[in-house]
């Protein structure tokens, strides 16, 4: 099985406070990696789907919420590379059905719910058992998308980004599960220093995942990392005036379309520790797009 990806764009932006604080800020455009397995979720998913073709799955199931990037992508790539799709919904059904599940079932994928209580039991194997014996055998995407097979592909990710800007200093990425930034982290050069910026709030509690990912890679002389846990506007999913503000600026001034739940809180908070002097004078940062955009979709 191979799964195809060109490199994605480089986009520099120009804005005064960049000049005023003598730095060069560009994005790594992987949201145009795929029209709806977006950004990250193509990269913790590639070799996810490599391995369960090898052990010759044919059917996929994973976790989420209803409004769940993850789902949609699972459901996307499903029907482009030939595997049959179960979500698990955390929570009780509604209908009709939101406009990510009704994609994800346009795609194929089987849509069932599972209860809050049990939800947070879901990688539990009695859990996974009861699962097992209405759907069958299945290949376990993870919730998120994030597992030790997720790394390689965003190492490719990171690979990309040093050979496009080889002298960069940072790179800033959105954390939701942590496993996109331990990537970068694996991928990345020492003299580069990566800052994630957790989605939730109290996002302190990712370090502990992503050492958990980064223990394949201790061999490596791994770069500074550090989380920026101050952009998360009230919570995952949460947004303030400010916040959308910020997307439509970004959006007129340089045609990049941002989500809020993720892309637009990090780069937000580029823009803020830009005009704070965080990053020293003759800092090249990139901050990647990690894609997410259906969220725009459903006019939220």
């Amino acid at each position: 099985m191979i799964i195809n990806q060109e490199v994605t764009p480089i986009q520099e932006l120009s804005n005064p406070i960049f000049e005023q604080n003598g730095v060069r800020l560009f994005i790594k455009r992987d949201d145009l990696n795929h029209p709806a397995i977006s950004g990250n979720k193509l990269r913790k998913l590639k070799y996810n789907l490599i391995k369960a073709k090898e052990q010759g799955h044919t059917k996929l199931l994973t976790f989420g919420g209803a409004y769940s990037n993850h789902i949609y992508a699972v459901a996307a790539a499903g029907a482009e590379f030939g595997f049959e799709t179960i979500a698990i919904i955390r929570g009780e059904e509604h209908l009709p059905l939101n406009p990510t599940l009704s994609f994800a079932s346009s795609k194929g994928m089987k849509i069932d719910y599972m209860d809050r209580t049990t939800f947070r039991q879901k990688d539990n194997e009695d859990v996974l058992e009861k699962i097992k014996e209405k759907w069958g055998d299945f290949y376990h995407v993870p919730m998120g998308g994030s597992n030790d097979l997720a790394i390689p592909g965003v190492i490719e990710l990171a690979t990309e980004i040093k050979n496009q800007i080889p002298d960069l200093n940072y790179i800033c990425t959105a954390c939701g599960t942590g496993g996109t930034m331990a990537g970068i982290i694996a991928g990345s050069d020492k003299d580069t220093k990566i800052l994630g910026f957790p989605a939730l709030k109290g996002g302190e509690f990712l370090a502990k995942d992503i050492d958990q990912y980064l223990h394949l890679h201790q061999n490596n002389e791994l770069p500074d990392w550090e989380l920026i846990c101050d952009y998360h506007f009230g919570g995952y999913a949460k947004k303030k005036p400010e916040l959308l503000e910020f997307i439509e600026k970004i959006q007129s001034e340089y045609q990049i379309e941002l989500e809020f739940i993720y892309t637009a809180k990090m780069l937000y908070g580029v823009f803020d520790l830009i005009k704070k002097g965080y990053f020293p004078k003759g800092s090249k940062i990139v901050a990647v797009h990690t894609g997410g955009l259906q969220i725009n979709k459903k006019g939220e």
